[in-house]
């Protein structure tokens, strides 16, 4: 997903005034979201949403076989999904998710009926007799509805209903935070994915239907409708189901990988057919540079496509949503495409466990449009581009927010894009070796490959990679509102400068180093800066910089996001 701002408002931002007057509206809103987080209040409903209680736990879902027919002039939804389990505990009693809204015709095993009850927009479903640790089997939810329309797509989930230019129907589904169980009934916990999903709709037949995976076939029937047959053959995660109906008209490319050829696929509105082929060159560089930095593409069967839809755009898995009406940005490149397509690694290939740790998916992601930078115009670029972000930042409150209560709070706040995004490229300098820490971001993508992922799994990996405890480093960025603080005296000693300094942090046994200015010229109208890199910790230390001016006295804040504060 993409971070909540409004598409007029980010162009007139580059307006003086206007930037001005919107730095100062985070700054006066940073305690309140603080407050707010702090206060935050859950429900049973919440619990029973994000938490892997036991009659979650007791049972891995291994295919999913979801079939819908879609009213469009009702907007209204009929159908089942075939939910294929293994028992990992003894237990006869499971919960399944699905809103509220909808009407549950009925819930079958082997072909009787199950007992079921709800509970909220949990689902319990009684089994007649014990299911014993490593049997398998399935259950069917049949079900009907209107499902939840979306208030504002991507960021408040469900169906997107609207017209084209020409007054076709056009359908979209953007679900992430909401869930999966917004429209059709599942496991709805980030933790559990299918390691396969067969995905059928019947639509009117003047439209075509796009979905994620490849497309297995197409059935007319007489009533003037039409199946299509889709199929993922990798792991996904739920809310990465999507359902796209247009007038659309399909192009398709070839994307050549060392030995293997992707398939690339672009469904848009008929009208905009020249401007799509002109527009969407950028994906093949893209991938290229993502590769490089990433490792390969992680869906080669399934292929890549990139589907136009009425909301802004979404990670649909395979099936890209896009809706930047063919915009590029200042740095020359359609930042929807470069940043939902990073989550074909980065939310899709490894996903997090629990909406909590979401800066997995929209930390590298941002950081990811800085390194397509990088790649294309050079590692200056790449630094001017995330300068340019920075502002954004609000540190209102911590990256990670509570876990089991499926918190959404963090995705409505820039800092889980652009405060994780920075936090990568501190870490990055930190390390002083980009040869490491491209080998450590590639062996994230290999070695959790196709699955999902905490926190503390990446955090370790790293540790291991690294051979360092960078423990600290990240609770810091990532479980407290503040970055580092760098405090400092510093005072004139001949003709050289006396710096005392120190980290001023929550986390203890935190040590990081930072560069800081060792020289100062200003001539031809321009600043020109050297710095040397010191190791502060929580205690005071002392460093002579030779030559330097106290009040030409700098952090290095285009390689770290840190705050600095002189002690008087």
């Amino acid at each position: 997903m993409i971070p909540k701002v409004d598409r007029t408002f980010s162009d007139l931002i580059r307006h003086l005034i206007c930037l001005v007057l919107t730095v100062v509206i985070i700054q006066l809103s940073a305690a309140a979201q603080a407050q707010l987080a702090a206060n935050a209040t859950f429900t049973r409903a919440d619990t029973l949403r994000g938490m892997l209680t036991p009659m979650r736990s007791c049972y891995d879902v291994k295919f999913y076989e979801l079939e819908l027919r879609v009213d469009v002039k009702r907007r209204f939804i009929t159908g089942n999904n075939g939910i294929y389990f293994e028992a990992v505990q003894n237990f006869d009693s499971l919960q399944i998710d699905l809103t509220q809204k909808f009407k549950i015709e009925k819930i079958t095993y082997q072909g009787s009926e199950l007992i079921y009850r709800r509970d909220l927009n949990a689902v319990i479903v009684k089994f007649p007799e014990t299911q014993f640790k490593g049997s398998k089997g399935i259950i069917r939810c049949y079900y009907s509805g209107a499902p939840i329309v979306a208030k504002s797509p991507p960021w408040d989930g469900g169906f997107v209903w609207k017209k084209d230019a020409n007054n076709k129907d056009w359908v979209g589904v953007a679900c992430e935070g909401a869930g999966a169980s917004t429209w059709w009934p599942c496991k709805d916990h980030l933790s559990d994915e299918p390691d396969s999903m067969a995905i059928s709709f019947i639509v009117p037949s003047d439209l075509v239907c796009v979905s994620n995976g490849n497309l297995r076939g197409v059935e007319k029937y007489e009533d003037g409708t039409t199946k299509w047959n889709w199929f993922v053959s990798y792991p996904i995660n739920n809310y990465n189901v999507t359902l796209n109906l247009a007038d659309y008209s399909h192009f398709e490319d070839l994307y050549l990988e060392d030995r293997d050829t992707l398939n690339l696929d672009y469904y848009v509105l008929a009208a905009n057919i020249g401007q799509a082929k002109s527009h969407f060159s950028q994906v093949k560089p893209m991938l290229a540079c993502f590769e490089e930095y990433f490792g390969p593409y992680p869906f080669m069967d399934d292929g890549f496509a990139l589907v136009e839809t009425n909301y802004w755009g979404m990670e649909h898995q395979g099936a890209i949503a896009y809706g930047n009406n063919y915009e590029n940005n200042k740095s020359g490149f359609d930042y929807i495409i470069i940043h939902e397509s990073a989550h074909e690694w980065w939310g899709n290939n490894i996903s997090c466990a629990d909406m909590a740790d979401l800066w997995i998916h929209e930390s590298f992601a941002t950081y990811a449009e800085a390194l397509y930078v990088e790649c294309m115009q050079g590692k200056q670029a790449a630094i001017d581009y995330l300068v340019s972000q920075k502002w954004q930042i609000t540190d209102a409150y911590p990256i990670i927010g509570p876990y089991n209560v499926n918190y959404q709070g963090a995705k409505q706040d820039n800092d889980l894009y652009y405060k994780g995004s920075w936090m990568l490229h501190t870490f990055r300098n930190v390390l002083a070796d980009d040869t490491l820490f491209f080998k450590i971001i590639k062996g994230i993508q290999e070695h959790f490959r196709h699955s999902t992922v905490t926190t503390d799994l990446i955090v370790e990996y790293i540790n291991e990679q690294a051979g360092k405890d960078f423990t600290p480093f990240f609770d810091q960025y990532l479980r407290h509102a503040s970055p580092p603080v760098l405090e400092y005296r510093i005072e004139k000693k001949g003709t050289d400068a006396k710096l005392e300094y120190r980290w001023n942090v929550a986390v203890n046994n935190f040590a990081m180093p930072v560069e800081v200015t060792s020289s100062y010229d200003y001539s031809f109208g321009k600043q020109n800066k050297t710095y040397v890199r010191i190791s502060p910790t929580k205690e005071w230390q002392t460093i002579l910089l030779p030559g330097l001016k106290p009040e030409n006295f700098d952090v290095n804040t285009d390689m770290y996001y840190v705050k600095k504060k002189l002690i008087r």
